[in-house]
């Protein structure tokens, strides 16, 4: 497969994306989220064919699977994202040299983002909304779950732009292969930076095989503490939401983490998660006193393997720790850097757990569930980043652009 002219074109009519007005980029966007919602039978449709190549016990079918009010909440997020102010041109930094000349650090577009996902048709309509509101052309590269579903909406995002006078090259859709992505990956000159989203075999893949830059997203093993000084209402909360709320997505809860001294109300602690018969893997002390408190089928002795695992199902380990320093011990050793929680009403605990902890997201007393752009107040997300260089967490609008030094002077030579 030849992709060389697909991202020829795509890195032509990115050109024309920042010479947009913010009014008309904002009216495109609405114009896309009415289009959304007026096509909705449409793209559920399509989905639909996705869907029935996928079974439905997979736990991944949940994340694939479109509805008339995740439609309705995907268009709310794109009309979000058109009512907070562009990212384009802030002045980050401006001085005046001793020779007069005048210096200012201004927020422009990457340019031509590429994007690979996994079986998340939303992120389709993500990814635009916020590349298009940035000034940022977009190559997606989703998978062959979703093919389907991400084909309709394309087409659909293609219409409106062709409606007012937008090269449709400014979304492109690539094939639904390996060769598709590898070929993504090398190029170098067209692509200015590749951002994957999925689990931990795509990232790894991606940032082994890649030559352009990229930053790494998604891939989430997310622990919370529950703490000696915890309250247990709040901990029954926060555990059943951050665990069940959604299970195929990162954000959600893949170990807790309790303090030995709270043992005793375990089984009490993790009640509401029998509702979603959620199979637990206990270390020996958590394992000694679920038995008889926590249904045998639902319950299993926690091996090495699963305190670094992200489970992406109705599934959590149990690790007992006798201090805060042995659950920081934990987390530095199984977690990935994304989300992090402890429950505590210990305010000198929590300080300590939240510096500590080097993670992109670190919670007191919530449930991890909230790492997401539109629960942050940022309209979207594109993938949330676990590395420290660049951006770090939920990146959304200004996490979209790069910047330029614009120089201006009269006359004066460098000596």
């Amino acid at each position: 497969m030849e992709l060389i002219n697909t991202f020829k074109r795509v890195k032509t009519a990115s050109k024309q994306l920042p010479l947009l007005s913010d009014d008309l980029r904002n009216q495109i966007l609405e114009a896309v989220a009415n289009s959304l919602i007026d096509g909705q039978e449409y793209i559920l449709s399509a989905n639909q064919k996705d869907l029935a190549k996928m079974d439905p016990t997979n736990p991944l079918y949940d994340r694939l699977q479109l509805t008339r009010q995740r439609l309705t909440d995907i268009a709310g997020d794109m009309r979000n994202v058109a009512s907070l102010p562009s990212p384009l041109g802030f002045v980050t930094k401006q001085k005046t040299l001793a020779n007069g000349l005048r210096l200012h650090r201004v927020s422009v577009p990457f340019g031509v983002i590429g994007m690979i996902y996994e079986a998340r048709p939303n992120v389709t309509f993500d990814v635009f909304s916020l590349c298009f509101k940035s000034g940022n052309a977009c190559v997606l590269k989703g998978g062959s779950d979703a093919d389907f579903s991400n084909q309709a909406t394309v087409e659909l995002i293609h219409q409106v732009l062709e409606r007012y006078g937008v090269n449709p090259d400014v979304v492109t859709l690539l094939p639904a292969t390996h060769e598709a992505t590898a070929e993504m990956l090398n190029a170098v000159g067209y692509i200015d930076l590749c951002i994957p989203r999925g689990g931990r075999r795509l990232i790894d893949f991606v940032r082994n095989t890649a030559r352009i830059p990229v930053i790494e997203t998604g891939a989430g093993v997310v622990n919370t503490y529950f703490d000696i000084d915890a309250d247990l209402e709040m901990g029954k909360a926060i555990i059943c939401n951050a665990k069940t709320r959604r299970v195929s997505v990162c954000n959600a809860l893949d170990c807790l983490i309790i303090h030995e001294k709270r043992l005793g109300e375990l089984s009490e602690l993790v009640k509401p998660l029998l509702d979603h018969k959620v199979t637990l893997y206990a270390d020996a002390p958590a394992y000694q006193l679920l038995v008889g408190h926590y249904p045998d089928i639902l319950l299993q002795p926690a091996t090495e393997d699963s305190f670094g695992t992200e489970f992406m199902d109705y599934k959590m380990a149990i690790r007992t720790v006798a201090s805060l320093d042995e659950a920081l011990a934990h987390i530095d050793h199984y977690g990935s850097g994304h989300s992090e929680a402890i429950i505590t009403q210990n305010e000198q605990t929590a300080r300590h757990f939240q510096q500590h902890v080097d993670a992109a997201c670190v919670y007191w007393n919530a449930p991890t569930s909230f790492t997401d752009g539109a629960q942050f107040g940022l309209g979207a997300e594109i993938g949330i980043s676990t590395q420290k260089l660049g951006p770090r967490g939920p990146m959304a609008l200004e996490e979209m652009t790069t910047y330029k030094w614009i120089i201006e002077g009269e006359g004066q030579i460098r000596p």
